[in-house]
């Protein structure tokens, strides 16, 4: 029996923290949707989402037992955990824990932002790309 392949597939979830009309902070999760395509030809098609805006990157690494304060974002910047644990509290009392892989986009540019810390018994380490506002 032969396996078809979707033409789209929405697995790709990120999480977002934004700024309300009140200075305060919110959680929600984003769905990307990707679709079949030759993306690296001759390789065999794979899974794709439509381009996003980016022109640099960089990394942070806060030490074991780091604490940040209530501070907004200091650009609109998609964080990808690439060690450690971390958590990050929104001002609607939302804690969320995040470990390698997790993908985060902080948008809480304004207001009084989030908190974040280091739970984990060593460095946390992220990927940093700060990306303009769609």
């Amino acid at each position: 029996m032969t396996q078809t392949s979707p033409s789209t597939l929405t697995l790709v979830t990120y999480h977002r923290i934004s700024a309300d009309a009140n200075g305060g902070s919110r959680f929600d999760t984003v769905t990307v949707q990707q679709t079949l395509a030759q993306g690296a030809p001759p390789a065999a098609p794979f899974y794709l989402s439509k381009d996003g805006p980016a022109l640099n990157y960089r990394f942070y690494t806060f030490e074991p037992g780091w604490f940040g304060d209530w501070h907004p974002a200091p650009a609109r910047q998609f964080l990808a955990l690439m060690t450690g644990a971390v958590e990050m509290e929104t001002t609607d009392g939302t804690v969320k824990k995040f470990l390698p892989g997790d993908l985060v986009l902080l948008q809480d540019t304004s207001g009084r932002g989030h908190l974040t810390r280091n739970i984990g018994d060593g460095y946390a380490s992220f990927l940093v790309v700060p990306v303009p506002a769609d």
